[in-house]
């Protein structure tokens, strides 16, 4: 993620309407992917709670975005503050910013850069949602996800894209969210998790996709927005940069998923839709920190190494008995991680930065700079989400009854269906309900 720059006034930039346009049409690529995202995890979990997860995600888009308008913005880009927050004034609200003024140092206006940041502010939150499927009250949700951007994410943002954020001035290399993103929300779906339980029937009773149609979908619509999540984050289309990284992104993927797709044969014997779709998303989010300083050979192997080491960690929540519902820390957190670490070991040095990896001449010393990365936003996040989720359980309860659980959590938190069967021409129901024709009660006579 390109960050704000101090430049001298002869050399300030001018604003471009190519580079702003880019921009706008990067940001309406990454808010796709939040609906794109309810449908991945809409088709997922089993029908009784479809319409929750879709709602789970989108209400992010309506939370977030009010938040981030009234000071989300001014803390995550704010002026430094002790490396761990930002603050500005004219910030809040947006109320301060002129139409045609320049993020520092870039020729986009600040609020086109303001609501490229708020679609990545939006998704953060929405991934969460996918550990939790089927037994959290909506309503306990939407106060999570706003006391959670607050805490958790606006901070994490500054720290590793904000101008004096400790991160960022470390060197950590982020292009588009491995740490701020996908760390951040799987450590947190892990800290939730542990606090609220598992889900009634866990490793008992077969909680399957109800619509793999609905899983490809969303994971198509993941993968043609996440090419504005990366490239889009370069802030420009002046150097070519944003370039190497669309290339990257679709080369990580298309990796990951026939990765993924062959450990799955060789484990479980079959090439499955719902592994494509997973291994797409294990090479997004591995590439996403990565792709901007690796070149198209290391996507592949970024990528490759992501699809397998996410699809073997989805299993672990057997193993340790942790109910990820929709394998969030499996995909998110490992594939965050991995991402992040192998800028260490893959970067070029010629392409975002002269910064290299080991594997380029570049010692360990990069590699050390994105472990501190990786694991001081997954502990902060992990411990500060699993205290927020502690306090609401003991305040106003983050889950739903067993009974309700059972019973399924679209009736009782939304009085929906996604499914209706029961009017005229509505298939199974309804034609259970309709007189025999003679010929079928004869034949129920002759049985």
């Amino acid at each position: 993620m390109a960050s704000a720059i101090t430049t001298l006034a002869a050399d300030a930039p001018t604003l471009s309407a190519a580079n702003t346009g880019f921009m706008l049409i990067c940001s309406a690529l990454v808010m796709l992917m939040t609906p794109g995202l309810a449908f991945f995890y809409g088709g997922m979990v089993r029908v009784k709670s479809s319409l929750n997860m879709l709602m789970m995600s989108f209400i992010s888009l309506g939370i977030v975005t009010i938040l981030w308008v009234l000071y989300g913005f001014s803390l995550a880009f704010g002026t430094d503050s002790g490396s761990l927050i930002g603050w500005n004034s004219d910030y809040v609200g947006l109320s301060g910013i002129g139409i045609t003024e320049l993020w520092d140092g870039y020729t986009i206006p600040v609020y086109v850069f303001a609501v490229f940041q708020l679609m990545f502010a939006v998704i953060t939150p929405a991934l969460i949602s996918g550990a939790l499927a089927d037994r959290v009250k909506f309503s306990a949700w939407i106060l999570f996800t706003a006391l959670w951007v607050t805490v958790v994410y606006f901070p994490v943002a500054h720290w590793v894209w904000g101008a004096g954020g400790w991160l960022f001035e470390m060197g950590v290399i982020d292009f588009a969210g491995g740490t701020a993103v996908h760390i951040n929300a799987g450590a947190a779906a892990l800290g939730v998790i542990l606090v609220i339980g598992k889900r009634v029937g866990f490793k008992k009773d077969p909680m399957r996709p109800h619509s793999l149609p609905l899983v490809m979908l969303g994971a198509g619509l993941l993968w043609f927005g996440w090419f504005g999540f990366n490239a889009g984050s370069w802030l420009g289309n002046d150097d070519g940069v944003g370039a190497v990284m669309f290339v990257n992104t679709q080369v990580a993927t298309a990796a990951a998923m026939l990765a993924w797709l062959a450990y799955e044969k060789l484990r479980h014997g079959s090439f499955t839709t719902l592994g494509a779709a997973s291994g797409a998303v294990a090479g997004l989010v591995a590439i996403t920190p990565a792709g901007g300083a690796v070149s198209p050979l290391g996507a592949i192997a970024v990528g490759a190494i992501a699809g397998v080491l996410c699809a073997m960690a989805v299993g672990l929540k057997y193993k340790f008995g942790y109910d990820d519902s929709l394998d969030v820390v499996g995909v998110h957190l490992v594939g965050g991680v991995a991402g992040s670490l192998l800028v260490g070991l893959f970067a070029t040095g010629g392409v975002q930065s002269d910064v290299a990896g080991l594997f380029y001449g570049g010692g360990l010393e990069q590699l050390g700079k994105q472990a501190v990365g990786v694991f001081s936003v997954l502990a902060y996040s992990l411990v500060a989400s699993a205290v927020l989720a502690f306090l609401l359980d003991k305040t106003i309860g983050m889950r739903v009854s067993e009974d309700d659980e059972v019973a399924g959590i679209d009736q009782i938190e939304h009085a929906e269906t996604a499914y209706d069967f029961s009017g005229a021409g509505g298939g199974a129901a309804a034609r259970s309900t309709a007189a025999p024709t003679p010929s079928a009660a004869s034949k129920k006579v002759d049985a």
